[in-house]
């Protein structure tokens, strides 16, 4: 199997949850912007899940192509990190529906903690079945921050809900910024 096979089926899944992402956004009762707003919490959960899908697809994107070789392992790593990713739709509705409870809150940071984590198993498979991973990575800080920023998120979660909130968008704005290491790692690659 190729890594295109394994970018391309992830592609489809990712796709497919936003598609039930958006779906639970529901049609406002009114034909008035007043009745948008109570939509707004519903909203923002949906674009701050929908931001992290794009992160991660682009940024699985870039990781693909560092595969030399595709190993179960590999195969296995990226399920589960697909897996973590599949909860987003529930746990976005969750905690648009309620977004000043402490439980919606503090299980979306557990899902983005797992799918953090998931994404690093994913790194350290495709490194032990060789490719360029390792050096395009480097230390990885926004990788090792970030699940630092979730476990804090979850921890304000019992505190303050709408502080969990923004500790998960801060990574999320940590992440939009395109991470160009593997890009400029396969790009001196290609030119060596």
């Amino acid at each position: 199997m190729t890594s295109g096979r394994i970018e391309a089926f992830s592609d489809g899944v990712l796709a497919v949850i936003i598609t039930i992402m958006v779906l639970e956004l529901k049609v406002p009762h009114g034909d008035s912007l007043a009745a948008l707003a109570p939509m707004c919490p519903s909203f923002l959960a949906y674009v701050l899940s929908f931001v992290y899908v794009g992160i991660y697809w682009n940024n699985h994107h870039h990781l693909m192509h560092t595969v030399k070789r595709v190993t179960g392992g590999v195969m296995w790593a990226n399920l589960h990190l697909l897996f973590w990713i599949s909860l987003f739709p529930l746990l976005t509705a969750w905690a648009g529906e309620y977004p000043s409870a402490n439980w919606p809150a503090a299980l979306y940071g557990v899902v983005l903690l797992a799918a953090a984590i998931a994404w690093l198993i994913l790194q350290r498979a495709i490194i032990r079945a060789g490719g360029t991973l390792q050096r395009a990575i480097g230390s990885d800080l926004k990788g090792k921050l970030s699940p630092l920023l979730y476990a804090t998120g979850i921890a304000l979660a019992f505190v303050r809900p709408w502080a969990a909130e923004i500790a998960y968008a801060v990574v999320a704005a940590i992440w939009v910024i395109p991470d160009r290491r593997i890009e400029s790692d396969l790009r001196s690659e290609g030119d060596a």
